[in-house]
């Protein structure tokens, strides 16, 4: 079986956020930093070489695939800040609709800042993630 080749880090998250170019994206980085401790309890940790995630469940498919992961997390890349969610929250369609401008595929949503995003709805949105999460994989 395939190991996992995303895996929780000891680099430096406010190293990581510092060499992001784009200044717009580095400052609401810290941003989202603060916001995402603040809904999970979890200091944020670097997950792979590009994604900072908050917290962290264990999970294993039928498949006898299984893993750990960030409960919540994002990652500012080039184009966009990507957040990463559960795929089938409950209210996800209508949550997104409230969001803002933004771009979203099964598991990911895209935004380029902050400034074009409720916070408040990205805040339910991360706890109807996490509560998912928890759902379908209860023992951590």
């Amino acid at each position: 079986m395939a190991e996992n080749k995303t895996k929780a880090t000891e680099v430096s998250v406010e190293g990581f956020i510092l060499k992001v170019e784009n200044e717009i994206k580095r400052k609401d980085s810290f941003v989202l930093v603060d916001f995402f401790k603040s809904i999970t309890g979890s200091e944020p940790k670097m997950w792979g070489p590009t994604i900072i995630g908050f917290g962290q469940y264990h999970y294993k498919y039928a498949s006898g695939h299984e893993g750990d992961m960030p409960i919540a997390a994002f990652s500012p890349r080039k184009d966009s800040i990507v957040f990463y969610f559960s795929p089938e929250f409950e209210n996800r369609e209508w949550l997104l609709e409230k969001l803002g401008k933004h771009k979203s595929s099964k598991g990911c949503v895209y935004v380029k800042k902050l400034d074009d995003i409720n916070l408040a709805v990205l805040e339910d949105i991360t706890k109807a993630s996490i509560k998912d999460t928890l759902t379908r994989y209860p023992n951590q």
